[in-house]
């Protein structure tokens, strides 16, 4: 899009054909600076490391290492350290990632350009341009700047990179002596970033540098920061919670030992004992490794993830805000619809279409006309061409033909056709209709006519009546296979989309009908309007489906007006225009095959194919994994909550250890595998019913807090009594031990059945060994007396059962009431 005229600029535009003199344009180079994108400092790995080093949770991880090896327990000591060295690498990429981001953006810009200086045409590097420059530009080249087009022949610009228009655009000349005074009209304008496809022109250059749109874009990438999410604050403050409780519990239970006259060895195993039990070391494992479940499962879904915590995040979004080209379509231009006169003319149309096409010109839709047009008989000689321009509005070549004869074929905008053909009123009102209704579809249309004569027209005349009309040709950019139903799964479930586009309003409004977004009459703004709206309070949200003729920073307001409102977004994109609101979402997607490397670098999915398909079963299995991973952590707070309080209250009432380090040892080999193997259910058939998706920013809600809690303390309550039960029955603390370790190792068996749901063959075989291990080493004699424990009775197992039941009937009672619909839950695959 243009970008205003500072007042004081117009007078440094009065630039003659001759170009700035080199005086003139060293000194305006003094002035504003070289035409340079802002430049990221390279940075060192010590910089690098000192801003990763801040993360509390590495620093936990730690301690934690350091804390365990002093306790000698050296096998969590090495668990704790190979999960640090992921984590550490993470933010260290992170850390480099945004000064990469700016490399990439910085490659897109001209290293050199075509200007005149002094009379005489020169080739200088692009830093060097300054605003009243007047620069050349040819096919292929990118554009150095932004600014006005003072000449035009065929001018045809690629801005999908900045805009996200999907179709070149035509350029034309600003009338001589008519600077604008405000905003520049969009034909006239160029813009730095964007590439010339076809014709040349020449150009006046207006801004520079930082004050182009592209430099806009790369100043808002630089600006951008890495928010910690839900995910990673929770657990965070989990962790550092648990940490404070349990190390005020082991001085108090030393000082309480010491006090109660048992020793200084009593006291010091004590502290030991508890600090094993009650350090919250699985925690960063299990996110640890269930973000590297996560990586690999999103891979098998086309998506690869670029930053390890999206895992989390991606399960937890509720609205998207995708582009269109290249993500729900296909990103090229493809005839759709031929309409000959009369069915017989069909190889005519496309003949003269084709006549009316150049090869050399690179234009997409002349591509995609002799891609299925064969190659003409070589006998055809190509006289004259009168190329498309914004006044004439049709492109005509002439040929003779083999037989001797002359060809005019025209093919352009219908109005200009039809006006020079041979058309009755009622055959002129047909073709107007038929022309509107493949328009409002949201396709490109064109008319196609030609002239036969036996003479040639005078030299350089171009031809504008006595032309036979032959048809209409209508070109579209294709929907990518599976994205209409992948859109309706989304509406399903409650997953707002948003399209986003640099496209016309009315081509959006098409595409939008085709593939169900916003229903039969989806709500469509302009990204003026969308300004609008954005204006009219802090908390307004635009509640559009499609914003159509979208500017990068329209795109970043949406994005950062929806996560102000509570939302979590996704956003996708490819280009250039797409870094700033891929960098201020939560998720932001980049498209893998089209994508800039810009776009790649400050994304933390890279989608494979460029899919919305696969966007939608990404999200899937990331809500998948999120549920998971909240009923690992279910699991783990339900069974540490009685083991770190029993072990505490039973040594504080005076009594013996209740549990020796051998006892902790055992309960964490259980623990630790039932908590990472057992919750890793696999995605439904339908991706977006098999998880959920939390209502806020919490990890759990208060009904999970309520179970997690009203499980944890029922199992302690029971254990404590089993224990009371045991000392005072005169069978002593092994006895009591063996009744609290088997409840405790039943209970570990029953609420990891309940939620898992024992839906794979690795969760039924935990649960399975957990029950066995208890049976094995209580009931057998030899190994009860080396564990310092003592076989129970059948009614003491009876006991030790219903204690454990009764703690899982909670989490079983809260999973089945968070459980989704039959309906909505598929087979596991």
């Amino acid at each position: 899009m243009p970008r205003p005229l500072p007042p004081n600029r117009l007078e440094l535009l009065a630039t003659p054909e001759a170009g700035l003199t080199s005086m003139e344009a060293g000194r305006r180079l003094s002035l504003f600076g070289p035409n340079r994108i802002i430049e990221a400092t390279a940075g060192s790995w010590v910089d690098v490391l000192k801003s990763s080093v801040t993360d509390p949770m590495l620093w936990f991880l730690l301690a934690s290492s350091l804390l365990f090896a002093w306790l000698g327990d050296l096998g969590e000591a090495m668990i704790l350290l190979v999960a640090l060295l992921p984590l550490l690498a993470m933010d260290a990429w992170l850390h480099r990632r945004t000064q990469a981001s700016t490399a990439g953006l910085k490659s897109k810009l001209a290293a050199t350009a075509r200007v005149r200086r002094d009379g005489s045409t020169v080739t200088r590097p692009a830093a060097e341009l300054v605003p009243g420059d007047r620069v050349l530009l040819s096919a292929g080249e990118p554009v150095p700047a932004d600014g006005l087009l003072v000449r035009v022949e065929g001018l045809q610009v690629d801005e999908s990179l900045l805009t996200g228009e999907s179709y070149p655009l035509r350029k034309a000349t600003l009338p001589p002596n008519t600077l604008p005074g405000g905003l520049p009209d969009e034909a006239n304008w160029v813009q730095g970033g964007t590439r010339v496809l076809a014709g040349s022109g020449e150009m006046l250059v207006v801004h520079t540098g930082a004050e182009t749109s592209y430099g806009e874009i790369v100043r808002s990438a630089a600006r951008g920061r890495q928010e910690r999410t839900p995910l990673q604050q929770a657990v965070a403050a989990l962790v550092r919670t648990l940490i404070v409780a349990a190390l005020a519990f082991c001085l108090v239970l030393a000082w309480v030992r010491l006090e109660q006259g048992h020793g200084l060895v009593d006291a010091l195993l004590s502290a030991v004992t508890l600090a094993i039990a009650a350090l919250p070391e699985e925690f960063p494992v299990v996110l640890t490794f269930f973000l590297g479940v996560g990586i690999y499962r999103l891979a098998r879904r086309k998506a690869l993830v670029r930053r390890a915590v999206v895992v989390e995040n991606i399960g937890r979004v509720s609205t998207i805000c995708t582009d269109k080209t290249g993500t729900l379509t296909e990103g090229r231009l493809e005839l759709t619809h031929r309409l000959p006169v009369s069915a017989h003319r069909e190889a005519a149309l496309l003949r003269a279409a084709a006549l009316a096409s150049r090869a050399e010109g690179g234009d997409p839709m002349d591509v995609a006309l002799l891609a299925i047009q064969p190659p003409m008989d070589p006998a055809f000689l190509r006289l004259t061409t009168f190329p498309f321009t914004e006044e004439r509005r049709c492109e005509i070549s002439s040929w003779r033909a083999p037989e001797g004869h002359l060809v005019a074929a025209m093919k352009g905008a219908p109005e200009t056709v039809f006006a020079r053909c041979e058309l009755t009123p009622p055959e002129l009102e047909h073709w107007h209709r038929e022309t509107d209704r493949l328009a409002g579809s949201g396709q490109k249309v064109v008319a196609v006519a030609e002239r036969r004569g036996a003479t040639e027209a005078p030299a350089g005349q171009e031809p504008t009546s006595g032309f036979t009309f032959l048809g209409l040709l209508a070109f579209g950019d294709p929907l990518r296979g599976g994205v209409t139903e992948a859109i309706a799964q989304c509406r399903e479930a409650g997953l707002r989309v948003i399209m986003v586009t640099g496209d016309h309003r009315e081509t959006a409004m098409a595409i939008a009908r085709q593939l169900g977004i916003g229903g039969d009459s989806p709500r469509v703004l302009s990204g003026e309007e969308l300004d609008e709206a954005l204006d009219r309070s802090a908390d307004h949200d635009p509640a559009a489906d499609v914003i159509a003729r979208a500017t990068p920073m329209q795109k970043l307001a949406l994005v950062q007006r929806l996560r102000a409102l509570g939302e979590v977004v996704a956003v996708t994109g490819d280009g250039v225009n797409d870094v700033p609101a891929l960098q201020a979402a939560d998720i932001g997607i980049a498209m893998g095959q089209r994508g800039t490397r810009s776009a790649r670098e400050v994304a933390s999915i890279v989608l494979l194919d460029d899919n919305f398909r696969s966007l939608v079963q990404a999200i899937g299995e990331g809500r998948q994994l999120f549920a998971n991973l909240q009923r690992s952590f279910q699991y783990l707070l339900m069974i540490h909550i009685p083991l770190v309080v029993t072990a505490a209250a039973i040594p504080l009432a005076g009594h013996p250890l209740l549990y020796l380090p051998l006892h902790i040892v055992w309960l964490e080999l259980i623990i630790h595998p039932t908590a990472l193997l057992a919750f890793q259910a696999r995605q439904s058939a339908r991706p977006l019913m098999a998880g959920y998706r939390p209502p806020d920013n919490r990890f759990f809600d208060r009904r999970e807090w309520l179970a997690i809690l009203g499980s944890g303390l029922l199992l302690t309550a029971v254990v404590i009594a089993g224990v009371a039960n045991g000392l005072h029955s005169g069978q002593g603390i092994e006895h009591a031990r063996s009744i609290a370790l088997v409840m405790l190792t039943f209970a570990s068996a029953l609420i990891a059945a309940v939620l898992s749901g024992l839906r794979d063959r690795l969760s039924r075989g935990l649960v399975a060994a957990t029950a066995i291990s208890a049976i094995v080493l209580v009931q057998v004699p030899p190994v009860a007396d080396l564990l310092h424990l003592q076989p129970l009775h059948w009614d003491d197992w009876l006991i030790a059962t219903s204690g454990a039941l009764a703690a899982a009937s909670l989490a079983a009672v809260n999973q089945w009431r968070r459980r989704p619909p039959k309906a909505c839950i598929g087979r596991a695959t």
